[in-house]
């Protein structure tokens, strides 16, 4: 784990990775969230990157997520980006800006029959890969289940997310998240959401770069911050 005065360091050199990588796809660097995996970093690790200008933070557990919360600034932006189980949902109602792994319909229907009078932004989430291991609706399936829950009240569907292939070849790392952004083109085209549906949570430590040449607007980047947990 980094050392607590080297995180500003880490999150420049992150920073300086998005705009290269944007200026490489000839986009604006503004147009890419930094979103911090804080997923087992203590809240003076946080803080720290708070204080260091980040707002976007992402647990992978609720209940891990429900106990940092209370200790940290109220601006901060929490965004759930690990596997959401049904009985954890009325836990969540309110407190997540963002869920990234809406990862079925059946889940999307559940939530928003439990969310009640708000109104919770949410991603679908897309398995890519193919990958057993990895959550999400195959790509055939993404079209239509989007369409679906675009109609469902209590939720805003504002794009989609995947987890990129485990595998050192770069071509299939790349090739998934065209993929994704082939999907995501589609969906907003054929339904007229250009405004609302326009996140593409795309990219982590190891691919970020890559997601961003290929149209990611959100990375989810927790090692290349903090170093790795302990």
């Amino acid at each position: 784990m980094a050392h607590l005065s080297d995180i500003s360091g880490h999150i420049r050199d992150v920073r300086k990775r998005i705009d290269e990588a944007a200026v490489r796809s000839k986009r604006q660097a503004a147009d890419v969230t930094l979103l911090a995996v804080t997923k087992t970093m203590s809240i003076e690790t946080i803080q720290k990157a708070y204080e260091a200008g980040l707002r976007d933070f992402g647990e992978n557990r609720v209940q891990e997520a429900l106990q940092k919360m209370g200790s940290l600034p109220s601006d901060v932006r929490w965004h759930l980006i690990g596997q959401l189980q049904s009985n954890k949902i009325n836990k969540i109602i309110g407190k997540f800006v963002l869920i990234h792994s809406v990862d079925s319909l059946h889940l999307a229907e559940t939530l928003s029959s439990r969310v009640g009078s708000g109104n919770q932004e949410v991603l679908l989430e897309v398995n890519t890969s193919g990958e057993a291991s990895k959550g999400g609706v195959t790509p055939e399936e993404a079209v239509v289940a989007a369409e679906k829950m675009m109609k469902l009240p209590a939720l805003e569907l504002r794009g989609l997310m995947t987890v990129g292939p485990l595998t050192e070849d770069l071509q299939k790392q790349r090739e998934a998240f065209k993929k994704l952004k082939g999907l995501f083109e589609s969906i907003r085209q054929k339904n007229g959401h250009e405004t609302s549906f326009s996140v593409l949570s795309m990219g982590m430590s190891g691919d970020f770069e890559m997601a961003i040449e290929e149209g990611s607007t959100l990375v989810r980047v927790g090692r290349a911050l903090f170093g790795p947990r302990s």
